[in-house]
């Protein structure tokens, strides 16, 4: 990290973690969006299928740290905001069997969590589901809604916008020294990354 880099971290007049992340991010981000889109996740159910096996394999990975006892004391409704059950029912919705992975996932249960991995990869998650209200309206018109099929894409009970306000607010407010501040960041890109290497693997292979 440079010290241009440190000292705006360490500035009280900087960006937030939370628009620090979104900077730091947003060419990947920008690319995964248009990389999914442009595999017409929404053309039909077989390809919207596949784009819910995608969001499934990708939830599997930082499922565990839903169940983090120290991230649950620093997030909010931290177990409230899982979906990977969401996803599984949705699978089953669409007639698609939940995919068994063969390697273990990246934040596995049971086992002690890096907290500012975790606090990337949860960044990446929450701002997904910030964005779904888009995804939902063309999963409606394939005839699915918050109550089938589409149910992991449903708006939380307050709203979008302040359930991810909500977040980023406790996320800003975890108290990180330099060094792990570049690790949430590095995390953050590696979940885009994850994604991306789904939507490969399983949109356009």
């Amino acid at each position: 990290m440079t010290i241009d880099v440190l000292q705006a971290i360490a500035s009280p007049e900087s960006p937030s973690r939370a628009k620090r992340l979104k900077e730091a991010t947003n060419t990947t981000h920008d690319r995964l969006d248009h990389a999914i889109m442009d595999t017409g996740p929404f053309a039909n159910r077989e390809r919207y299928g596949l784009f819910v096996t995608v969001q499934h394999q990708f939830h599997r990975e930082i499922d565990a740290l839903y169940d983090n006892a120290k991230l649950d004391k620093l997030l909010p409704d931290l177990h409230g905001r899982r979906r990977l059950g969401l996803i599984a029912q949705d699978l089953r919705d669409l007639g698609i069997a939940v995919p068994v992975a063969a390697a273990a996932p990246a934040f596995a249960a049971g086992h002690e969590h890096d907290l500012p991995a975790a606090l990337g990869w949860l960044y990446v998650a929450e701002g997904s589901n910030l964005g779904a209200a888009f995804l939902l309206k063309e999963a409606v018109k394939l005839g699915l809604s918050e109550n089938f099929g589409a149910r992991h894409l449903a708006a939380a009970p307050e709203g979008r916008g302040l359930h991810w306000k909500t977040f980023t607010a406790a996320l800003d407010g975890v108290d990180l020294n330099d060094a792990e501040e570049q690790r949430v960041v590095e995390s953050a890109k590696a979940a885009f990354a994850c994604v991306q290497g789904l939507v490969n693997e399983v949109l356009s292979g």
